[in-house]
């Protein structure tokens, strides 16, 4: 499948992807700069992880009206598979393709360490591999990954089943202490009603090979292609 990894300024895991997908997972990969328009045919985009535009204003709020993001909403719309890990998480809720937003983390301190996370929702292309209740090693490293949603918001999610990863512990109980962040209900990740946009805090091309403490990332890139490979197999 082909991938395509948007680099922002100040973007520090663009390349950090692009390696795991091309030397872990022997993918095709194509690097995007965010001035650029957005061409070509991708089977998935990955917006990285980063400090894009340095966060002078709020985390992803620039990034949002760079050039290439108007190809990233309309490529989302006609239901192609779009993956925003950290930063690219954060610009994903500042351009209204998932719900909810990331604000400081609870202790106002940056955080980098491993942390679990459990599966909640198979029936996604992201998590499509894995197992309902599995346990994820993976790390996190953000100041801003505090995961908040209203009420409201929070009940149409849980409805439409759209919460896909929580913090837990190695036992996989989502307890405070395992919440490293302070985002509510120990919230990890989440996708759109639609299913094909994914957005996560923690990064999994930080864990795509057991060298590195778990390949345990690799999992969830598998469970992109499976789909990908599905949609291949039912158009043909």
């Amino acid at each position: 499948m082909r991938w395509g990894v948007i680099t922002f300024p100040g973007s520090c895991d663009d390349q950090d992807v692009v390696d795991s997908l091309k030397f872990d997972l022997q993918q095709t990969v194509e690097k995007l700069w965010h001035k650029d328009e957005l061409n070509g045919e991708f089977d998935c985009l990955v917006l990285p992880g980063g400090f894009s535009y340095g966060d002078y204003l709020r985390c992803g709020a620039m990034a949002r009206f760079s050039p290439i993001m108007r190809g990233v909403v309309e490529y989302a719309k006609r239901g192609g598979l779009v993956l925003g890990i950290c930063n690219g998480f954060q610009i994903l809720c500042e351009v209204g393709l998932l719900p909810g937003a990331l604000v400081r983390n609870a202790g106002l301190q940056f955080i980098c360490q491993p942390v679990h996370l459990r599966v909640a929702e198979t029936d996604s292309p992201f998590t499509r591999n894995l197992k309902k209740g599995q346990i994820l090693k993976i790390p996190v490293k953000h100041g801003e990954g505090c995961y908040f949603a209203d009420a409201a918001t929070l009940e149409r999610m849980r409805k439409n089943r759209q919460i896909l990863l929580h913090y837990v512990d190695a036992k996989g109980k989502p307890t405070a202490a395992a919440n490293p962040n302070g985002s509510v209900d120990n919230i990890a990740g989440v996708c759109n009603e639609e299913r094909n946009v994914f957005g996560l805090m923690p990064h999994p091309e930080d864990a795509c090979n057991r060298l590195l403490g778990s390949d345990d990332g690799a999992k969830l890139f598998a469970s992109i292609g499976a789909a990908v490979a599905d949609r291949v197999k039912r158009r043909g």
